[in-house]
């Protein structure tokens, strides 16, 4: 039977979320705005909008909700469409903290559900290319990442919700801050040790607009992160040093530029590396490899690879970064 998906959270990933559910049938969806859900639903046919959310995570008809809120609706969303016995797919962070991730765990385990965590970057062709490459042993051991991310806003930006500490959790960091630290965790395992700063530099609102991460292993390998919305041309970068090598992807296509991925190469001699460039320059599939991944999860009984555990590790993160800064 194919599965039937409900949406919670209709705005621009929500939507996104309905194109991308690789196969599965979208059924209802629902958003305290109720002209998006309308809207959603009328693109996609044989679609309901419902008018609440606890209606949509009651409904018999659904095996799996997608919960695309703003940060401070995640847990309970999910925890509730957990308890109605479906799986869920939740946009990150997750939660707001280490403690609402906890709780949507806790129900998993009680129901036996399964939830995956809207980690998409891992996904894209570039990123898939490079863990293959990191796999195949052909850098070597690696021993640091360099990561950047980061948008410039636009007006009004410092007024949206992601400005309220009490509904996003935090600045930049919880936003795009997440997936750089999910990233360096997918390819270097967990950190030991977390260091570093989150500034408020531009923008007039309580939480960060930069920070800034050292993030060490049990093993002593790094991650050197920087994420930001002062970055006035849209940047994605991510470097991955092996001891015979070196990865760089850049861009996410859009306003991110073309995807691309250089893989340099030692030679025994050293100097000048041989030099492979990768372009991927068709539309963004990243969420719908992630969903359908998730639908074989599903059908498997695994636990999903970007689940629960991985955001409580980049939420950890956070965490630690938040206590040790002073905003200002």
């Amino acid at each position: 039977m194919t599965p039937r998906v409900g949406i919670v959270g209709c705005g621009l990933i929500g939507a996104r979320r309905a194109r991308a559910l690789a196969g599965a049938t979208l059924v209802a969806c629902a958003d305290v705005e109720r002209g998006r859900a309308q809207a959603v639903a009328e693109s996609h046919p044989g679609t309901r909008s419902v008018e609440h959310w606890r209606d949509l995570v009651a409904d018999a008809d659904l095996d799996i909700v997608v919960v695309a809120t703003t940060n401070d609706a995640l847990a309970e969303i999910a925890i509730a469409a957990i308890d109605a016995g479906k799986h869920v797919l939740v946009e990150k962070p997750a939660g707001r903290s280490v403690a609402e991730i906890d709780r949507i765990a806790d129900a998993a385990r009680r129901r036996g559900r399964l939830v995956r965590v809207g980690f998409n970057h891992r996904y894209h062709p570039a990123l898939q290319a490079a863990r293959a490459i990191v796999e195949a042993g052909a850098i070597g051991p690696l021993m640091f990442v360099r990561g950047r991310y980061g948008h410039g806003g636009r007006v009004g930006y410092d007024r949206e919700w992601r400005a309220d500490a009490t509904r996003s959790g935090g600045g930049e960091l919880i936003d795009q801050g997440v997936h750089l630290i999910d990233l360096s965790g997918w390819l270097l395992g967990p950190f030991a040790r977390v260091d570093g700063a989150a500034h408020t530099y531009f923008w007039d609102m309580p939480v960060d607009d930069n920070a800034f991460l050292r993030l060490t292993t049990a093993a002593g390998q790094v991650a050197f992160l920087h994420v930001s919305c002062t970055e006035w041309k849209n940047l994605f970068s991510f470097e991955i040093y092996g001891r015979t090598g070196k990865l760089h992807i850049e861009g996410l296509g859009g306003s991110y530029g073309v995807e691309r991925l250089a893989h340099y190469q030692m030679r025994q001699e050293m100097g000048p590396p041989d030099t492979t460039i990768y372009e991927y320059p068709q539309g963004d599939r990243s969420w719908e490899l992630e969903f359908a991944e998730f639908l074989e999860d599903i059908r498997l009984g695994r636990q999903p690879a970007a689940g629960l555990e991985a955001a409580r590790a980049a939420l950890a993160v956070v965490e630690a970064v938040y206590a040790g800064s002073t905003r200002s």
